[in-house]
C-alpha cells in the first residue's frame, strides 16, 4: 500500500529497509542482476510505466565506504560474517569480487549459513557455521555485522579470541552512539571499529544514481548525518 502511495505521488524510486528487502523482492516487476543474486531488494526504481525494478545497492555501498571512506583492502583478508539474512545476501557478492582469502558465515540457525554459502559457491569457496564453532582457532582480519542484534542493542553471542592484530569490525547498522557492536569490537582490540552509516549513504548515492542520473558527493553528506546524531 506504501508503494503504490508513492508511485500515484508520482515518486521515482525508494529504499527498502531492514526486515522488508525479501519483501520487497516479491513486490517488484523485475529484478537487476545484483537483486538476483542477493534475492533481496533495497533499491525500487519507478519506470515510465510505472512498472516497478528491483536492485541492490548494500554490498556496493559497503564497499565503498570500507574501501574508499576508510582505505581499507580488503583483498587477500580473512573475512568473517555475522548473519545470514537479506542484508547480508546483499554484499556478498561484491565482497567475494574484492577478492579476500577467505569467508565465513555463521548465523545463529546455522542451516541458513549453510543454505547461503552455497547459494555463492558458483563465485567462491565460502565455509559457514554456527556461533559456538567461533570458539575454535580461526581468527579474522575483518568481522562484519550483519545482523539486524545492534538495533535493539544486542550483541551477537561472539567469543573473545576472534580478532587478528590490527583486525576491522564493520556493524552494517549505525546509531547516534556507539554500536554495542563497535564498543565490543574495540574492547577487544579492532583497530579500526565502523558502524553502518557510512555505507547507509553510499548505498543510498548509488540508488539516487539509479532513479536519476546523478552521483552525489557522499564524504559532506555523511557528516551532515553524523552531526545531526550527536
Amino acid at each position: 500500500e506504501a508503494i503504490k502511495a508513492f508511485v500515484d505521488n508520482k515518486g521515482r524510486g525508494l529504499n527498502i529497509t531492514v526486515h522488508f528487502k525479501q519483501q520487497a523482492w516479491d513486490i517488484v516487476d523485475n529484478h537487476s542482476e545484483r537483486a538476483k543474486r542477493a534475492h533481496a531488494v533495497n533499491t525500487i526504481i519507478v519506470n515510465p510505466d510505472n512498472s516497478l525494478s528491483g536492485d541492490n545497492t548494500d554490498g556496493l555501498g559497503m564497499l565503498a565506504d570500507i574501501s574508499t571512506n576508510h582505505s581499507i583492502k580488503i583483498q587477500g583478508l580473512d573475512v568473517l560474517i555475522l548473519g545470514a539474512g537479506g542484508a547480508v545476501r546483499g554484499i556478498l557478492e561484491p565482497l567475494i569480487m574484492a577478492n579476500p582469502q577467505s569467508i565465513n558465515i555463521v548465523n545463529r540457525t546455522v542451516e541458513r549459513a549453510h543454505e547461503l554459502a552455497k547459494n555463492f559457491s558458483d563465485l567462491a569457496v565460502i565455509s559457514s557455521a554456527s556461533f559456538e564453532q567461533l570458539a575454535g582457532p580461526q581468527k579474522y582480519d575483518l568481522v562484519i555485522n550483519g545482523t539486524s542484534a545492534s538495533l535493539a542493542g544486542e550483541l551477537p553471542p561472539l567469543t573473545n579470541h576472534i580478532l587478528k592484530p590490527n583486525a576491522c569490525c564493520y556493524d552494517m547498522m549505525y546509531s547516534d552512539h556507539k554500536t554495542v557492536f563497535v564498543e565490543w569490537a574495540l574492547a577487544h582490540g579492532a583497530t579500526t571499529a565502523l558502524d553502518g552509516l557510512g555505507m547507509l549513504v553510499e548505498q543510498a548515492a548509488e540508488s539516487f544514481r539509479l532513479w536519476r542520473g546523478v552521483t552525489p558527493e557522499t564524504r559532506p553528506v555523511i557528516q551532515a548525518v553524523r552531526d545531526s546524531l550527536a
